[in-house]
């Protein structure tokens, strides 16, 4: 009887100098309501793309997991030194034990991913993440500000969808009444060997069309979609865009089939900017990328941006990081920080 009391007060001693945690109810991309602690401090990020939107709010530096690595992502491991603190894994699957063990506050991973079930079955609050075009981006990000529930996420999430709604109007105001004989044909390559094309209603589509263009391979549906090399022929873009890594058009075993392109004979194959992540796909550099490839298309519209000021405007803003003129120069060429 007498130990019965004194556990019974003991519990009710430790209730009173240690409250329980406080908890909110959030709903992700897939429509799940997820109990998140009061306080996130500490994240695990099983979608290479969502922490650059975790920087943008302040809150790169609470990922202890990633999937990134700095060998294939270092500008963001630049940017966000505290990532090579943390714990990297191959591929998108994180130890369930192992983020118990590690008091894993949030774990964020794309929508659909086959370890939710498993990672909730730990009692790991998991939130999935869906983007498919600004619009949902600019919610997902404001899903995760209250994830974070800090003010901080918060003004940033409001400060970043206003500067990239701004710049989506502004471009829009100077290309929308664009002929089609004065939107050049842009083919947007990922991959090189094999040959592989982002076609319509995917984001790459949404920034080629925005930025004045009309995309190329608009009959294929969808992100990396392997096509033949003849098809290239067919299509005879005006103008190649090469995703980061894609690889050379010039090494490519189709190489005889080039100088027939018209893109080709214009010297109108460009590499896309690369920074914290691929500025075309799915990141907030996406901002960035709408004016790149809006001047790109169109010099004489957008005569007065100057995209390395430009960039690091946005690095300074987004990702709180005083980038440089040099260093801007190597994110708009695709190429990694320079070697101290």
């Amino acid at each position: 009887m007498k130990k019965a009391v004194w556990t019974g007060g003991l519990a009710l001693w430790l209730s009173l100098i240690l409250p329980a945690q406080a908890v909110r109810q959030v709903v992700d991309s897939a429509g799940t309501q997820v109990t998140v602690p009061d306080q996130v401090v500490r994240i695990a990020d099983a979608w290479y793309a969502h922490h650059s939107l975790l920087m943008t709010l302040g809150a790169g530096d609470k990922i202890i997991a990633t999937v990134n690595h700095q060998q294939d992502r270092p500008w963001m491991f630049l940017v966000q030194p505290s990532l090579q603190k943390a714990l990297a894994v191959p591929g998108t699957t994180f130890n369930s034990e192992m983020l118990v063990g590690a008091h894993t506050d949030v774990l964020f991973t794309a929508r659909g991913n086959g370890d939710v079930a498993a990672y909730r079955q730990a009692q790991i609050p998991t939130v999935e993440m869906q983007f498919t075009d600004f619009p949902s981006m600019q919610q997902a990000l404001l899903t995760t500000a209250e994830v974070l529930g800090t003010a901080l996420a918060r003004q940033q999430a409001a400060l970043y969808n206003q500067y990239l709604d701004s710049h989506i109007a502004a471009i829009a105001a100077k290309t929308r009444n664009l002929t089609d004989v004065q939107r050049p044909r842009v083919l947007h390559i990922v991959a090189t060997h094999p040959l592989k094309v982002d076609g319509r209603d995917t984001l790459i589509d949404t920034w080629i069309r925005l930025a004045g263009g009309i995309n190329a391979a608009a009959e294929v549906k969808g992100n990396m979609k392997e096509v033949s090399p003849e098809q290239l022929l067919v299509w005879q873009p005006d103008v190649i865009i090469l995703g980061e890594g894609a690889g050379s058009l010039n090494t490519a075993e189709y190489a005889k089939v080039l100088p027939v392109l018209k893109a080709v004979q214009r010297h109108q194959v460009w590499q896309n900017p690369a920074g914290v992540f691929p500025w075309d796909r799915y990141g907030t550099e996406a901002a960035l990328q709408i004016q790149w490839a809006a001047q790109k298309l169109h010099p004489d519209l957008f005569a007065e941006v100057d995209m390395v000021a430009v960039t690091q405007d946005f690095y300074r803003r987004f990702f709180n990081y005083a980038l440089t003129a040099e260093q801007a120069k190597r994110i708009l060429a695709a190429l990694p920080p320079a070697s101290r």
